[in-house]
């Protein structure tokens, strides 16, 4: 995923993303036979095909997978109600609830999914769910001697100069910025983000696995970062250069200040559509990428930290990151936040 423009480029791309969306309606495959059903996914195909076949394989539903990059809110609602589309999934909490903000989702009640994510990491009126976690957490060189850490201290004055971070714009870390709202307020945000920016040891920029590169490189010490880009880096070929990035670092879970506790965690998850021509198998489709088997999967082909608690996680994660304590402050909570932490990364100039 790139990085996000600012607000003139967001609406550029919205304006782009609505005009392919109406010429996309005008074409709409016909609506899937019973013992199929249609997903439309920001997520690329090579990454949940794995579920997907296994989901197919013990269901005998065919699922007609649809890649959406861009404009996915955009599309259904120009589909209306002859969307075929019967699930919608998407990666950052953010982007799944412009999806329910923006009316085209409905509610779901099913105990299977109830009893596998918790209530902070799914709509109080089922109108989402969470399917797998990723935690934002700390690469540092290796040889530091860092054992905790929590994200307020990326803006003291003892790592000036030594922070690596991707642009502030990047769903990512406002994500992290909604959250640091949320738990401590605007004004305190404004002025460790000011803090963060004047740490850091080049522009914000790049990827997460370009801290780990710059960390080797010696541009920094420290840098945040997503989990599963670890286990990426640490199962690559020997002697490539993400293996060699991934070996430079150690990984820390960071935790908010005070009795806040946990780690922040950003999702990918699903919702029914509103429209869905064939909404129980969409249901049948969610409840199975919550199950154990599913939930395996996920740790085993992304790297990613299962929702479903009992879950064991890809040895790789286990070994070097451990298990997590989630942030328990609920994720509809922390994307209320989103757009104030957007202009917070413009009016500090964290990207400049």
């Amino acid at each position: 995923m790139t990085d996000r423009p600012g607000v003139q480029g967001r609406a550029a791309r919205a304006l782009i993303g609505v005009t392919a969306a109406w010429l996309a309606a005008a074409a709409l495959p016909a609506h899937a036979a019973n013992d199929e059903l249609t997903l439309y996914t920001t997520r690329e195909a090579a990454l949940i095909q794995p579920l997907i076949s296994a989901f197919s394989a013990q269901s005998k539903i065919k699922v007609n997978t649809v890649f959406v990059k861009d404009g996915l809110l955009e599309r259904v609602k120009a589909e209306g109600a002859r969307s075929p589309a019967d699930v919608l999934m998407t990666v950052d909490i953010g982007n799944l609830m412009d999806l329910v903000d923006g009316g085209v989702t409905q509610p779901v009640k099913s105990a299977a999914l109830e009893s596998a994510v918790p209530a902070n990491l799914r709509g109080a009126d089922g109108q989402w769910f969470a399917l797998s976690l990723r935690a934002r957490v700390l690469y540092a060189d290796r040889d530091q001697p860092i054992t905790s850490f929590r994200y307020e201290d990326l803006a003291t004055p003892k790592w000036k100069g030594k922070v690596c971070i991707r642009a502030g714009q990047h769903p990512y870390n406002t994500a992290l910025i909604a959250a640091m709202i949320a738990h401590d307020g605007e004004a305190k945000t404004e002025q460790w983000l000011r803090g963060v920016k004047a740490n850091l040891a080049r522009k914000a920029t790049g990827g997460d696995r370009d801290v780990a590169r710059d960390i080797l490189g010696g541009i920094c010490d420290i840098g945040l970062a997503n989990s599963y880009y670890v286990g990426q880096m640490k199962s690559a070929k020997e002697g490539s250069d993400a293996r060699k990035w991934g070996d430079a670092i150690k990984v820390v879970r960071p935790t908010f200040a005070g009795a806040k506790g946990g780690t922040h965690v950003n999702i990918s998850g699903a919702a029914v559509a509103k429209n869905a021509p064939q909404r129980a198998n969409a249901v049948k489709l969610l409840e199975f990428l919550v199950s154990e088997s599913a939930q395996s999967l996920y740790a085993q082909a992304n790297y990613e930290y299962p929702v479903r608690k009992g879950v064991a996680l890809d040895p790789i994660i286990g070994e070097t990151i451990g298990e997590l304590k989630v942030d328990p402050l609920p994720l509809t909570e922390i994307a209320k936040y989103r757009k104030q932490a957007s202009a917070l990364v413009d009016k500090v100039g964290f990207d400049l």
